[in-house]
Parts: C-alpha cells; structure tokens; sequence
C-alpha cells in the first residue's frame, strides 16, 4: 500500500515537473497580459544590464574565461525559469560557487599539470553527477529537507565566501600581472585563494597606483550608483565609464586589460563541451565525491533561500514557490548549462531582489533577461577585451560588500551565544580550510552539541521580531 501510494506521489511530481505552464504564470492573465509581459520584459533588460559584467567577474574568480560567465548566466535562467519551481528566481553564477569551481579549475588545470579544457571536462562531469542527484531529490520530496541547515551557518558561509571573494581579488585591484610571465597567454587563468595572496606578497613591487584607483573608483561608483535607484544598471555603467577612461587618459600607465590575460573574447557562445574524467585514482574518486557533495549543496540551499526571499519581497499572496520542482530545475540546470561552455549556477539573490524590484511578475522576466544578456553580449563582445582587470576586481569586491548583511549577522547574535559561535566558527573555517570542510564540520558540531544543549522556550513575541527582520533584511538588500 505505501510503495502504492509512493509510485503515485512520484508520477505527481513528474506531472507537476513537465508542466511548463503552472502556477508560476497565474499572475499573466488575459486582461492584464499587456501590462505583465511589459513588466517583465523591463525586468528582464535591466537585470541583463547589469549581469553581463558580473557574470564575467564570477566566471574569471573560478579561473575560466569571461565568455563562459555570459552564456552561464543566459543559459542557466531560461533553463531555470522552464523548470524550476519559483516565479521570481533569478538564476546564473554566483559567488558561493566561486572556491569550489576554482579549486577543482586550479587542481586540474594549467596549474596542477593537466589543461583549461581538461579542468573544464571533469567540470561539466561533476556537475551532471550533481543534477541527477538534485533531480531525485526533488523526485523523492526532499526539498523541504534543505530548510533543516541552521541560519548561523549559512550566515557564516555566505560571510566566509564574501572574505574569500575579496582577498582573492585583492590580484587585480593592485595591478600585479603574476600569469603572464610565467604561462603562455591561452594559459593563464586566476588561481585559488592562497596562490592569489601569495602572488600579491611576492609581487608588490608591481603595484600599479592606477589600477588600484580604477577598481576603488569601479567599487564606490557601483554602489553610489545603485543607492540613486536600483534601475540603473550600475555595474555596466561603472566599467564602461573606467574602460574609456583607461583607454584614453591612461592608455600608457601599464594598467592589465582582459585581453592580456585572456586575449580576445569571442561571441560564438554556443559550444559544446562535453564531460570527461582524469585517470582514476583515490584520489579522484574522493574529488568527485567532494565536488559533487559541494555543487549539491550551494544549489540546493542557496536556490531555496532565494526562493523564499523571493515570495518574501514579493508579497506572494497566491502560490509559493515548490522546493522539489525547484531541486528538480536546478538538477536540470547544472546538467545542461556546463555542456554549452558554462558552469554550474544557482539562485541568485541580488539579481532576483532586483528583477522583483523592477517589476516582474512571471518567469517570463527570466527569459527576457536571458536572451537579452545574450544579445547584447554578442554586440559588445569584442569591447569587453578592453575591459581592465581592476575594474573586474572592483565589481567583485562590491559583491563581497553585498554577501554580508548587517541585519543577518544582528539576527544570529540576538539568538544566542551558540549561534554566533557558530556563525563565527563557520566564516572563519571556509576561507581558512576549504568550502566543505567549513560546512560540514560547522554542521557536525553543531548538531552535537545541539542535541545535549537544554531546550529554550521562545517568547510569543518572537514572530513580529523575525517578521520585522526578514523585512530589514529586504530593505537592506534592495538599498544595496
């Protein structure tokens, strides 16, 4: 009787999966078509706007070409919006993803003996491996599962991956040209967290004064930009504006350009590249074991807690967002987009807080910004080799800037002195050691001493606090 009943849930949820028309469009209706597909499509070419420098920032953090980012980005939000279970999300690169794809990229690229196509191959190979594993976890109802993490933890990830983020490209900020002097051009690629600060220790002699006032000017100017309003494409506007003027007052000051690490940036994004695999080892094995764990866990809870913010800051009054349908797009997500010449991606909190924002109602923001990304990328592709390094190095920063919210961090610590440790412990472990190691052993410890920790009771006045906070939260991410 329950296999009986369990054959069926399944079948439901297969139905539900391949229905591309569902609650996610209930908001596009006959009377009103017009006016929500012009919302979405102004939705779509603002958050297009403003992913296209981004989505190269991430893609050269994980040590892979500018190009890769863009057809990421694109390809990941129209295959996320087909399946996924949210109206709202967003999906492309994102910066949790960043150490974990650069560590695999440095350990079995250029730098640990093998090559960018070799690294890339057991990319797209794990990251299959991890969406079929998000896809029957979906199939199998355990999305709700992934609400269990503890909010000190995520909170101390995303802290740990925003200092990550910013001492890694503390490189291009500072000016210092470490790759090209010891690799062939096709070669160069960024390196993991401790290579980088390394680089910049044994190379500050190169320090460019004016590429440090480029990525400074890039990192204030996006922010001061985005708190005028939220509809300026701020990023864009930012490195266009230091691109010209690179290209001009400063042609002759030695700042590095995209195109001298990366040489040009073609525009042909559709390519096909399909999984391979180092031979087998141990080794290896654990790798695939580490990666596939990691790549299944940043997609899964990160998807969900923009899932949820997204219902959130929209004031969803209808149908909430479905976590297994969600598990299941994102399985799909990190299957189909690497083998076009992309990388796993995710939920993307800003860029979903911002699409919200402007006004989308439907997942049809999602494919308007994919192909609009797209579009213009293929146009300007040729401009982004003059885009300066430093200026990648700033917008990365200001995305650092935006990972750690204040009203998070004032959230855990008035929950408790356990929390905050283990926020602290978690922020502290993941730079230090290595993505999973940092999670998983938080997770361990704090479920240990979560189950001999006396129980507290907690005040009926709880719910309008986390109320109140949830829409700081809100506020705060929208103002930055």
């Amino acid at each position: 009787m329950n296999k009986a009943i369990e054959s069926t849930t399944v079948r439901e949820r297969l139905k539900l999966f391949f229905t591309f028309f569902d609650s996610r469009f209930e908001d596009l209706q006959s009377h009103n078509w017009r006016s929500t597909i012009y919302r979405d499509f102004s939705a779509g070419l603002i958050v297009a706007l403003t992913a296209i420098p981004m989505a190269m920032g991430f893609a050269m953090a994980m040590g892979l070409r500018p190009e890769q980012g863009i057809i990421a980005g694109a390809l990941a939000c129209i295959v996320g919006r087909t399946f996924g279970g949210s109206k709202y999300q967003v999906y492309g690169p994102t910066a949790a993803f960043i150490p974990v794809i650069a560590a695999l990229i440095s350990k079995y690229g250029v730098q640990g003996g093998g090559t960018a196509a070799e690294a890339h191959g057991f990319l797209v190979f794990v990251s299959i491996l991890s969406g079929i594993i998000l896809m029957l976890l979906g199939l199998s109802g355990m999305g709700k599962y992934a609400k269990l993490v503890p909010n000190s933890i995520v909170v101390g990830f995303t802290v740990g991956i925003a200092i990550a983020i910013a001492l890694t490209n503390v490189e291009d900020i500072l000016g210092i040209e470490s790759f090209k002097d010891t690799l062939g051009q096709d070669e160069n690629i960024k390196g993991g967290l401790i290579h980088n600060i390394q680089a910049s220790i044994g190379n500050l002699s190169k320090i460019n004064v004016w590429s440090i006032l480029i990525g400074l000017g890039t990192f204030f100017l996006t922010r001061r930009l985005l708190k005028v309003s939220i509809f300026i494409p701020a990023p864009l506007i930012a490195i266009g504006m230091a691109t010209v003027v690179t290209a001009t007052l400063l042609s002759n000051k030695g700042i590095i350009l995209v195109r001298d690490i990366y040489g040009s940036i073609p525009n042909n994004f559709f390519v096909f590249t399909g999984p391979s695999m180092p031979a087998f080892s141990t080794g290896v094995l654990i790798d695939i074991i580490y990666f596939v764990t990691a790549i299944v866990f940043v997609s899964g809870v990160e998807s969900l807690l923009c899932s949820s913010m997204a219902d959130r800051m929209a004031n969803n009054q209808k149908t909430p967002f479905n976590p297994d349908k969600e598990f299941w797009g994102q399985g799909l997500v990190q299957i189909i987009t690497p083998l076009v010449n992309g990388f796993p991606c995710t939920g993307a909190l800003a860029r979903t807080a911002t699409s919200i924002k402007a006004g989308a109602m439907t997942p049809l923001a999602g494919y308007f910004k994919g192909g609009l990304k797209l579009l213009m990328a293929f146009y300007v592709a040729p401009y982004l080799e003059l885009v300066p390094m430093a200026c990648i190095g700033g917008i990365l920063l200001w995305v650092a800037s935006n990972m750690i919210k204040r009203s998070e961090i004032r959230e855990i610590i008035n929950t408790g002195k356990f929390e905050m440790i283990m926020m602290l412990y978690t922020a502290v472990m993941v730079p230090l050691t290595d993505f999973l190691t940092g999670v998983l052993s938080a997770l361990i410890l704090y479920f240990i001493i979560q189950k001999f920790r006396p129980k507290k009771h907690h005040s009926k006045n709880s719910a309008p606090v986390q109320k109140v906070e949830a829409q700081e939260e809100v506020e705060e991410l929208i103002a930055q």
